[in-house]
């Protein structure tokens, strides 16, 4: 039986944590949780997940873009998938956005995954990342 991919969920909001840790352990991932940028990378240190997915505006407004560095400077963090989770484009009417691969790289992460979550298209996204990565732990 394969082992459960494990996912590291940052957000310092408590109930959309929650809600989306729900929404994934729901299709079948194992999620660990960090409300904080500090926690999370604390998490992801000792947990060593198989994906990230950062909320980008937590203690300051940067919080998830300097997460996402740090996470991809990182040897395990580099062969992973790194998502940010936004609400920029909900909060604002503007759409933002990562489409280029010199877009990506500035924020060092490989998808932005807008607010709220529509749960089947972050799993097609995950998986099309797990595929191309050959992730099979």
């Amino acid at each position: 039986m394969d082992k459960k991919k494990k996912i590291l969920l940052v957000d310092d909001d408590i109930d959309l944590l929650e809600q989306n840790k729900l929404l994934i352990e729901s299709k079948g991932y194992e999620v660990i949780t960090a409300n904080s940028s500090a926690e999370g990378w604390e998490v992801f240190k000792k947990t060593k997940p198989n994906a990230a997915v950062i909320d980008l505006i937590m203690e300051e407004y940067d919080s998830g873009f300097v997460l996402c560095h740090r996470i991809k400077k990182d040897e395990h963090g580099n062969n992973i998938p790194v998502f940010i989770l936004t609400s920029a484009t909900y909060d604002t009417g503007f759409k933002f956005g990562a489409s280029t691969s010199e877009e990506k790289e500035w924020i060092n992460a490989d998808e932005l995954i807008n607010k709220p979550v529509i749960i089947d298209e972050f799993v097609q996204k995950l998986e099309t990342f797990f595929e191309l990565k050959n992730i099979n732990k």
